[in-house]
């Protein structure tokens, strides 16, 4: 078995509970760094590796920020409104800190290793048997976006997929509503 076979695929978290208890893990846990790189992650889709870029002067006063993801070179609009007032607490902690995820060792931002550690140091903490990667918080803004709104195709441009099918299946979409279906199903 390659390597590559033994990875698991991360998946959202599909329980509202389970974002609330990730949340309290976090804060109370972790620390108020870990609670808004979650926060942000799941209320903005960006990837992992783009949030740990964000500097604290692109951000701070701003309810939308216009951001170029590093996979795909393209801009992508994040509306903060919803996460403001939690967020700009945040950053007055920072003080002078350039990263709105600074390293406690050095001058940069943590590292992708580093949040992954206090990610899933949280998600033991609240008994997530399966623990959570970070990809799971993109993954896991684009589920709750779909079961909100149900347009797949705004979803598709948001995550800068080529085809709806990626979309769905990348989300978790299809296998759950295959198996919710065939529950359903009766004649």
């Amino acid at each position: 078995m390659t390597k590559q076979n033994e990875i698991k695929d991360v998946q959202p978290i599909r329980s509202l509970d389970q974002i609330e208890d990730m949340k309290w893990s976090l804060k109370n846990w972790c620390g108020e760094r870990d609670y808004i790189l979650f926060l942000l992650g799941i209320n903005s889709g960006l990837r992992v590796g783009d949030l740990l870029k964000i500097k604290t002067s692109e951000i701070r006063g701003k309810r939308v920020v216009s951001l170029r993801e590093g996979k795909t070179g393209k801009r992508r609009t994040i509306h903060l409104g919803n996460i403001y007032d939690e967020l700009h607490r945040y950053i007055k902690s920072l003080e002078a800190s350039e990263w709105l995820f600074p390293s406690r060792k050095g001058d940069g931002p943590i590292t992708r290793v580093q949040a992954y550690r206090q990610l899933n140091k949280a998600a033991q903490m609240v008994d997530m048997p399966d623990g959570i990667g970070t990809h799971t918080l993109r993954k896991t803004f684009g589920y709750w976006h779909y079961k909100q709104f149900k347009d797949i195709a705004e979803l598709q441009n948001i995550l800068n997929h080529a085809h709806p099918q990626i979309t769905l299946r990348y989300i978790g979409i299809t296998a759950e509503q295959i198996e919710s279906n065939l529950k359903a199903f009766r004649l």
